[in-house]
């Protein structure tokens, strides 16, 4: 078997990562499948996503503008269901970006939407492609 298996991300304050991940992450279709005093696992087929606290950490901030991941990357469903999270994100812990250029950021045959959180993470929505 080939293909994604799970991602961990690390963050300093579960609670607050709790609501923005969780929130995001189970309208993208992944079900709350783990939880524990540091950390939550959201699962969706064969793949999962863990936030977690870590007494590792060597930082409280991330920054996605230096060496490391930059952001992650969802398939959202049709166009009219991305317009639909990028519309009610913000609510959620979620500020959109690039709206000026929101859905066509990435170009003109990519449809999607960003947004960041406020422990600096960022995410990419991305439509289905038309049929």
């Amino acid at each position: 078997m080939k293909g994604l298996h799970h991602i961990e991300i690390w963050v300093p304050d579960i609670d607050e990562a709790s609501d923005s991940w969780g929130w995001l992450l189970e309208r993208l279709g992944l079900d709350l499948t783990g939880e524990w005093p540091g950390g939550r696992t959201w699962s969706a087929e064969d793949a999962y996503v863990t936030v977690t606290t870590s007494p590792n950490l060597t930082g409280a901030e991330h920054d996605r503008r230096r060496a490391g991941m930059n952001h992650l990357a969802f398939w959202g469903g049709a166009r009219a269901e991305v317009d639909a999270i990028i519309s009610d994100a913000e609510a959620q812990g979620w500020r959109p970006l690039y709206q000026d250029r929101y859905p066509y950021a990435g170009g003109p045959d990519h449809y999607a939407g960003w947004v960041e959180n406020d422990q600096g993470f960022k995410v990419e929505i991305v439509a289905d492609p038309p049929a």
